[in-house]
């Protein structure tokens, strides 16, 4: 059985999937685990390949979604970007990580905002 909490995230990831093809990227994997985490898209536009963290709110009464990517979370989407890539040589050189917060409910409309390369 889901929980309210699982079904918000599995549509704000759907939305955001849906957001990155509409603006020319391919969705190339979706919620890749690794022992180091879960990447919850990889995609990739022009050549560049994009670890995107899909953080997902029914509002922002408390934190906006994208608050919730911390310093530790970010060093663990380092590691599993790093066990990804390994395991993917032929992914290429250039990436970077991207956040996309979506703030709605299921069946209604979504707000969406992409931050690019959040992580240096």
């Amino acid at each position: 059985m889901s929980t309210r909490r699982q079904v918000v995230g599995r549509w704000g990831e759907e939305i955001a999937a849906e957001y990155l093809a509409a603006n020319g990227y391919t969705v190339l994997a979706r919620n890749v685990h690794g022992a180091h985490g879960e990447i919850d898209i990889v995609a990739s536009k022009d050549g560049l390949l994009v670890f995107v963290e899909v953080k997902t709110r029914s509002s922002h009464t408390f934190a906006y979604p994208e608050d919730s990517v911390t310093r530790r979370k970010q060093a663990y989407l380092l590691n599993a970007a790093e066990e990804y890539l390994q395991a993917h040589p032929e992914s290429g050189e250039s990436w970077q990580f991207d956040v996309i917060a979506v703030e709605g409910r299921p069946g209604g409309n979504a707000q969406i905002e992409h931050f690019q390369n959040v992580i240096e």
